[in-house]
């Protein structure tokens, strides 16, 4: 049964710089029947999304309590619902906040424009750069929320896997719980494949077709986190292939095997070869040089994947390959590498 969201205050309003302030709510015993979409969950994950705010640790109380029933009987939070089952929810005090700020129009029909490839299970967008996956961190909204802004009847709507803000290139996106199960297994067991084009500063070496260095998080004074390599991180491998190259910059193909944070970027630093507009790792004076060239954004896009689709509604779960485009900032620079290589290699004739 799906959570009801509560009607926005203006469509493309902005949000108050202010922190809104959140009242409290008490409902009394709830008994929701576990529909299609929530075949399969946790107690604990299905709880957490019907009582939005409540913590973890109040759920997990209740459940332990036997607060919560399935079918009138008791549970643990690893349980598995079905599809019919009911589940009796506990009164239990909700924090009730301001409704959030709805993606307008324009933005709805950008990312609705960008899907390259969709059916009944899933759909795959071509994130523009400077969009991020998800709201938060001081982001009224991203991109799960503008689509299921454009798709209000669409009843299940999550990301499979995130891309960094500054990362343009296909997002999966699942329509159905068990598509969502699904992928997330093939990520898990790599059986899928993500292929990156990322512009890195200098020349590439050919025979450099792989980094296998171990990564670990961290966070600055100021609080912002960023990736290092560091012997006590965790394993990290990504592939490499040169495509193309011009002076002072190279094009390569990574491919991740592991899904580490700021993997390729981190990778590529630890090669040599920063990726081009990458202001977390890149050095300052290369980062002048590429913009005073005309670049506007991190370089790096997520070209292509190679997924089996999840099987369901007539299809067999055949194994494809997708692509998308480069956006203008991406093209357009390697447009100029190019006039300018041509240039060089007439002026030389």
């Amino acid at each position: 049964m799906p959570v009801t969201r509560k009607q926005p205050r203006r469509p493309g309003s902005q949000a108050s710089s202010a922190p809104s302030a959140a009242a409290a709510e008490r409902k009394g015993v709830q008994r929701v029947v576990v529909g299609e979409d929530n075949d399969g969950q946790r107690v604990d994950n299905f709880l957490l999304a019907q009582l939005r705010g409540v913590p973890k640790s109040v759920i997990y109380r209740v459940v332990r309590k036997g607060e919560v029933r399935v079918n009138k009987g008791r549970v643990k939070p690893d349980t598995r619902l079905r599809q019919g089952d009911e589940v009796r929810i506990p009164p239990i005090t909700q924090k009730v906040r301001e409704a959030p700020v709805v993606p307008g129009s324009r933005v709805q029909s950008v990312m609705e424009g960008a899907i390259v490839f969709e059916n009944e299970q899933m759909l795959v967008v071509n994130k523009p750069s400077g969009i991020a996956v998800h709201g938060g961190s001081g982001l009224d909204f991203g991109l799960i929320e503008v689509l299921r802004a454009a798709r209000p009847e669409q009843r299940f709507l999550e990301l499979v896997h995130r891309l960094d803000r500054d990362t343009s290139g296909l997002v999966m996106v699942a329509k159905k719980r068990s598509a969502l199960r699904f992928l997330q297994d093939e990520l898990r067991h790599r059986r899928m494949r993500k292929y990156y084009h990322a512009l890195v500063v200098g020349s590439w070496p050919a025979g450099l077709d792989r980094v296998d260095v171990p990564l670990q998080r961290f966070e600055l004074k100021s609080g912002e986190r960023r990736v290092r390599v560091d012997n006590e991180g965790k394993a990290s491998l990504t592939t490499f292939r040169l495509l193309d190259s011009w002076p002072g910059y190279s094009l390569v193909e990574a491919s991740p095997v592991t899904g580490r944070t700021h993997q390729i970027r981190v990778h590529s630093v630890w090669a040599g070869h920063p990726i081009a507009g990458d202001d977390k790792y890149m050095d300052d004076a290369s980062l002048r040089a590429f913009r005073a060239a005309g670049g506007q954004r991190l370089m790096l896009h997520a070209r292509a994947l190679e997924i089996t689709l999840p099987a369901g509604d007539g299809n067999p779960g055949e194994r494809i390959r997708l692509e998308a485009p480069y956006d203008d900032a991406f093209g357009g620079f390697l447009a100029k590498l190019d006039a300018v290589k041509g240039s060089s290699a007439g002026g030389g004739q």
